[in-house]
């Protein structure tokens, strides 16, 4: 210890800092200005980004931005000029877009819906004709009914039968047609008679032979009919009056004139 430190019998405190704060002048490398009492000696930096670049410029600001600046550099003015400039466009073909994808959906939905209607009408006229088959296997059936209700036989169990069936294949939509004193029309009509009549004025079914059968707008079987027109009725044949036939046991030969005593 030099005698200086031992005189004192206090810490010494050098001064090691590099910028003379007197002078102002630089000091040289490992050479420091005398101690001074109560100096904390050489200054460090305080803050973890206090160094400095030469220049003037820190580690930690952001420079503006040049023509040799990096990639990834922020560019706000150019952005913005870039996205007002983009604009348009983009719009115009999000429009463009919008308007292709809007008509797709309605073609879409256009043919859905012509399936949809197609699938109907098809399973409805599917469901007409198996009815139409099977009604049709029944119309002999209700024919000998008819003629069992004509002659007073529908009696007993079998008329409650007759009844039910009735009631079975008029609830599926079969309906009997064929009324006398109704117009002739030959697409619900079949003649089976012809007549003439001085009591109607047009072609008219005066006798309904067999009812008519129908489903819906379907015709199973057509009414069997006997039509009169307007006209004179016409009368049985005769024989003629003014003819005379000799009895097969004459005497008389043929072509044999009988000539009087007076034409002697």
């Amino acid at each position: 210890m030099s005698s200086s430190e031992e005189t004192n019998g206090g810490p010494v405190i050098r001064d090691l800092r590099r910028i003379d704060p007197a002078t102002g002048q630089v000091r040289d490398s490992g050479q420091g200005g005398p101690a001074q009492p109560g100096s904390r000696g050489p200054s460090k930096p305080r803050g973890k980004h206090a160094a400095s670049r030469p220049g003037g410029a820190s580690f930690g600001a952001a420079g503006p931005a040049g023509p040799g600046a990096r990639p990834g550099t922020a560019r706000p003015g150019a952005d913005r000029a870039d996205e007002a400039a983009g604009t348009p466009a983009d719009v115009q073909a999000a429009e463009q877009q919008l308007a292709e994808r809007t008509a797709d959906l309605q073609r879409v939905t256009a043919e859905y819906a012509n399936y949809r209607k197609r699938v109907e009408r098809d399973r409805a006229a599917v469901r007409e004709q198996a009815v139409a088959n099977v009604l049709s296997g029944l119309v002999p059936v209700l024919d000998d009914i008819g003629r069992a209700r004509e002659h007073e036989e529908l009696v007993g169990g079998f008329k409650s039968v007759a009844e039910s069936l009735e009631a079975a294949v008029a609830k599926l939509g079969l309906e009997s047609f064929g009324e006398e004193g109704e117009p002739f029309d030959p697409r619900v009509h079949e003649a089976l008679m012809h007549s003439y009549s001085p009591d109607v004025t047009e072609p008219t079914c005066v006798k309904i032979l067999q009812p008519g059968y129908r489903v819906g707008e379907r015709t199973l079987r057509p009414a069997r009919v006997e039509v009169a027109e307007p006209g004179e009725a016409e009368a049985p044949d005769e024989p003629d009056a003014g003819v005379h036939h000799q009895p097969s046991g004459s005497d008389d030969a043929p072509g044999r004139q009988e000539t009087s005593a007076d034409d002697e």
